[in-house]
C-alpha cells in the first residue's frame, strides 16, 4: 500500500495530541500513558513484512481466533509456499486451493481468502479505493465477504489504514485488559465497555494500544 509521506510527518503530532486528550479524559489511561513515556503504539508492526491491502487482509484472516505467534507461523508457511513472499490476489486465485490448506488455513478461511482475491482481481476492492473510504464504508465493503466480520474489518482499519478511532469491541483480550485496568470483577459487558470507551473518542485506537501494552507487553498488538 502506498503511503503519503506527509501522513508520516503528521503521525507524531497526532500521537502527542491523542496522548494529551486521553490523559485529560481518563485518569486510568493517564497512568498507563505516564508509565510508558517512550511507547510506540505501532512498534509491534516492526516484526511484520511490508504488506499491501490484500496482504494485510490475508494476515487478518489467518489471525482469526489465533494468537499472534500462530498467525505469523501460518503466514510464514504461506510465503514459503509462494516462493518466499506474500502472494498477490491474482497469484493466490490462480493457485491450487490446497496450497492454502498446506499453509495452515482451514477450508473456511481458504474460501474467505479466495473470495477476497476475486474482489481485488475484478476491482471491487483495491488499495486506493479502501484508503479513500470512511471507516464505516471500509467495514461495509469488507464484511460483504463471507468470513470477514467486524473484528477483521476493524483490524484492517488499524493495521493497514492507521485510522485513529477504531475500537475492537468484540476482542476478548481487550475486554480482559479493560477488566484489569479498570478494576471490574468480571469481564465487562457491552454496555460497560461502551461507557468506558466512549470517553476516548476520537482516539480509541491509541487507547487500545496502551491497554494492550499494559496487559500483554510493549510489543503487543
Amino acid at each position: 500500500m502506498s503511503v503519503d509521506v506527509t501522513s508520516r510527518k503528521r503521525a507524531p503530532v497526532a500521537s502527542r495530541k491523542g496522548r494529551e486528550f486521553l490523559r485529560n479524559a481518563d485518569p486510568v489511561l493517564a497512568q498507563l500513558i505516564d508509565a510508558r513515556p517512550g511507547f510506540r503504539p505501532r512498534a509491534w508492526m516492526d516484526e511484520l513484512p511490508v504488506l499491501d491491502a490484500f496482504g494485510t487482509l490475508v494476515f487478518q484472516v489467518a489471525g482469526q481466533q489465533l494468537s499472534v505467534a500462530a498467525t505469523r507461523a501460518i503466514v510464514s508457511r504461506l510465503e514459503k509456499n509462494f516462493g518466499g513472499h506474500m502472494p498477490t490476489a491474482a497469484v493466490l486465485l490462480a493457485a491450487d486451493p490446497e496450497v492454502l490448506r498446506a499453509s495452515g488455513f482451514s477450508y473456511r478461511k481458504a474460501a474467505t481468502l479466495r473470495a477476497l482475491a476475486e474482489r481485488f482481481v475484478d476491482g471491487r476492492l483495491s488499495d486506493e479505493s479502501l484508503a479513500q473510504m470512511t471507516d464505516e464504508e471500509v467495514e461495509a465493503a469488507l464484511t460483504e465477504v463471507p468470513g470477514i466480520g467486524l473484528w477483521s474489518a476493524r483490524g484492517f482499519l488499524l493495521v493497514a489504514l492507521d485510522r485513529p478511532d477504531v475500537f475492537l469491541s468484540g476482542d476478548i483480550a481487550l475486554r480482559r485488559a479493560i477488566q484489569r485496568s479498570y478494576g471490574f470483577d468480571h469481564v465487562p459487558r457491552d454496555e460497560e465497555i461502551a461507557e468506558v470507551s466512549d470517553r476516548w473518542r476520537p482516539y480509541r485506537s491509541l487507547a487500545v494500544s496502551y491497554l494492550f501494552a499494559s496487559e500483554y507487553g510493549e510489543g503487543a498488538g
